[in-house]
């Protein structure tokens, strides 16, 4: 394995499992030690000459923890650079901070809930101008493009249920009309999906999800393998607005990373049994899950993702009250938000967007962790009344 002072150099011949491990990573110059060490300094050492030669001066720039992750995270991508942020909303917001007053964005119309408040109640009164389309109907993204659009904010698979974009197709759409492509890949992460492969000009992760895979995080990250104007505009909003992860939650980000696939495809293999589980009881009304042959997204996903990914939701027969009380009964599965952790997650996601959301009251999602099958899949059952 090709390295350079302690230094795993990225290899797209290794498979993402040995990258995950050695990506971003060096053996600590002073002391050997195999894991990096937290540097919390705020500041650092001057020359003689005013320079920085070892690459680090102030804190909100720039931080060797900051570093090794971006680093690492470019690398599982296949691209060239990335940005880590505070949360994942910090790195959405630089991106939409990046276009300028009257420019005018098409968003798909299944998204992460925070992304339609920071577009309505944030950006709109400063002129940013959005339309939300089905990203799955190429004809309708096609139609909602105005001269003034600049960019296609993608989420795929999507929250909370698990549609699928043909990243290859929108992004040649924009390429063609020299409009920018953006993806959220959360629910993906980079072991099931690799948006730059397709096309995508910048691809997006909440790391507070897989990537630090523990629920005792928050960040964000952007990764591009090309230079323009709207990741280095959002490198300025990293910079000088301050929205940066501290060394801490970058350590604890890199270290969740070595676990990331051998989390994600456990996960995965469970989601897929529970997706089948589900779709064949009686007291479910349909399952989201782009595993399942009957998904409308399966052909495209099974072309453009490596796995299927552990997220998946189902509509329990019945209403809000129903679906309430499946969520009360269960007791491996932890009622809570968000997801990508290693514990198992049920959600009702109308109640948690509130008022104007737009997910069915009867719609439970589920994050798998990587606690056995057969237990939740127990639990699933007697939640259900199996």
């Amino acid at each position: 394995m090709p390295k350079r002072r302690g230094v795993v150099v990225a290899d797209t011949k290794l498979d993402v499992q040995t990258r995950a491990v050695h990506a971003g990573r060096q053996i600590d110059p002073t002391t050997g030690a195999v894991t990096p060490p937290i540097h919390l300094s705020t500041t650092f050492e001057r020359s003689t000459e005013a320079t920085y030669p070892r690459g680090f001066e102030y804190g909100r720039e720039n931080n060797p923890n900051r570093k090794a992750l971006e680093e690492c995270l470019a690398d599982l991508e296949g691209g060239t650079q990335a940005l880590c942020f505070s949360s994942g909303m910090a790195a959405i917001h630089a991106v939409f901070q990046a276009l300028e007053p009257g420019d005018h964005l098409v968003v798909a119309d299944e998204v992460y809930y925070g992304v339609r408040k920071l577009l309505g109640e944030v950006f709109a009164k400063s002129g940013l101008e959005s339309t939300a389309v089905d990203m799955t109907d190429g004809a309708a993204v096609e139609a909602a493009i105005r001269p003034q659009t600049r960019l296609l904010w993608v989420e795929s698979p999507s929250n909370p249920t698990l549609k699928v974009t043909d990243l290859a197709a929108v992004g040649a759409l924009a390429r063609a009309r020299n409009i920018m492509t953006v993806c959220d890949s959360t629910f993906a992460s980079p072991v099931m999906q690799r948006p730059l492969d397709h096309g995508i000009d910048v691809v997006m992760h909440s790391t507070t999800k897989y990537i630090g895979g523990h629920s005792d995080l928050t960040g964000g990250v952007l990764i591009t393998k090309h230079q323009s104007y709207l990741f280095e505009r959002a490198r300025k909003s990293q910079t000088y607005a301050g929205g940066v992860p501290s060394p801490f939650d970058c350590w604890l980000a890199l270290r969740g990373v070595a676990t990331l696939p051998l989390r994600v495809r456990t996960a995965a293999a469970t989601a897929m049994r529970l997706a089948e589980f589900l779709a064949a009881h009686p007291r479910v009304e349909r399952v989201n899950y782009p595993g399942l042959t009957t998904h409308p997204g399966h052909e495209i996903a099974a072309r453009q993702m490596s796995g299927f990914g552990g997220m998946l939701s189902f509509l329990v027969r019945g209403g809000k009250a129903e679906a309430l009380a499946v969520a009360a009964q269960v007791k491996v599965f932890t009622r809570a938000t968000s997801l990508g952790g290693v514990h198992s997650f049920i959600e009702h996601r109308a109640s948690i967007e509130g008022a104007g959301t737009r997910t069915p009251q009867n719609l439970l999602r589920l994050s798998i962790g990587i606690e056995h099958p057969d237990d939740l899949e127990s639990d699933l059952g007697s939640a259900l009344g199996a």
